[in-house]
This record gives C-alpha cells, structure tokens and sequence, in this order.
C-alpha cells in the first residue's frame, strides 16, 4: 500500500514537472516571437521593425559590399538602388526589370510594394524630389507626369496600381497601360502580387 501512494506522488509529481516545463517552453517561445527581427548587412545590424525614426544623417547607409550601388535604409532595413533606373516602362514591364536586375552584383530585385516606397517620402521637403535631406541617391525623377511603379495593385479597380510622385510625395493610383519609372528594392518578400 505504502509502495502505491509513494509511485501516486511520484506520477503527480512528474505530471507536475512536465506541465511547468511546456509553461516555460511557451513563455520562452512567445518572447521569441514578439523580438524583432534583427539582420546582419554590411557588418551592421538593422532592426525591421519600422519601429523608429533616425535624423537623415543616419538614416541611410551606402553599402560597400554591393560597390556603392545600393543603400540600406536603417529605419526600415530595406536594400534600394543608389541610382534608379530613369527609363519609364509599363508596370509589367517593371516587375520583370526589378527580378532581372543585377545591382552591386547581387540579384533578387523586386518592386516594392506601396507603403515600402512610400516610406522614402518626406513630406516636409519641397521641392521635390520629396526624399530625407542628406539622402544618397542619385537620379531620382521629381516628374509632375510620372511617377514610380509600385508592386501593389489598387484593391477596387483592377488595371490600377499604386504608384509615387516625388515631386510632391502624393500617393495615387495609376492605369497598368502606361508608363512609369522603377525604383528597385531588395529585402523580406512583400505581400503584393505582380
């Protein structure tokens, strides 16, 4: 009888370890899961965060391993060309252009989606083009009659797709059937579909 009651404990209290241990286990894993995300570039780290908002002096980072022809925005993480392309080619067009580059000696190129070009406009600058003081691209269109292609379609009107005026930051739809400039980006897969 004695030998039952002592394995009885033994049983609950072994339940006991393994119930704290799976807690433990959870508590640990939601930790994880709420981090950011940190990524190793250039022999800096980049939060993805979109968490924060850095002055335009360090805000921006040419990257030396791709040659100098690519900048890392240190707010968002995102890699984009130092010097967009300025010739202006249909949305399709755009997409298989961005997929196709080779920038720095790196491929894997992609449109960005609508709030990741978006977020190189300052709205406080004017004229344009309405990037941060202190940026280091080159070549960028501050054109009132195009903008840039964004990979992100308009959800109501099908041949629409987003795109960028910097000449004034105005965020607006376009007709799929003209055209645009391409500013290339490079980092996590965005949701938008080409």
């Amino acid at each position: 009888m004695r030998h039952a009651w002592i394995t009885g404990v033994g049983i609950v209290a072994l339940v006991g370890v393994i119930v704290l241990s799976a807690g433990l286990f959870l508590m640990a894993d939601n930790a994880r899961a709420t981090a950011p995300t940190t990524i190793a570039n250039s022999n800096t780290s980049s939060t993805t965060s979109w968490d924060k908002k850095l002055p335009s002096a360090s805000r921006f980072t040419v990257l030396a391993d791709f040659g100098g022809a690519a900048v890392r925005d240190n707010e968002t993480g995102l890699v984009w060309e130092q010097t967009p392309d300025v010739t202006d080619r249909l949305w399709t067009d755009a997409a298989s252009y961005c997929l196709n580059k080779n920038v720095g000696g790196r491929k894997s190129w992609r449109l960005p989606s609508i709030p990741e070009l978006a977020s190189l406009v300052d709205p406080t600058v004017t004229p344009g083009p309405t990037l941060p003081l202190g940026h280091p691209f080159t070549n960028v269109q501050s054109s009132q009659a195009k903008g840039y292609w964004s990979a992100t379609r308009n959800a109501t009107i099908s041949y629409l797709v987003w795109h960028v005026f910097f000449d004034t930051g105005l965020v607006t739809g376009n007709a799929n059937t003209v055209t645009d400039f391409v500013w290339c980006v490079r980092g996590p897969m965005n949701a938008d579909q080409y």
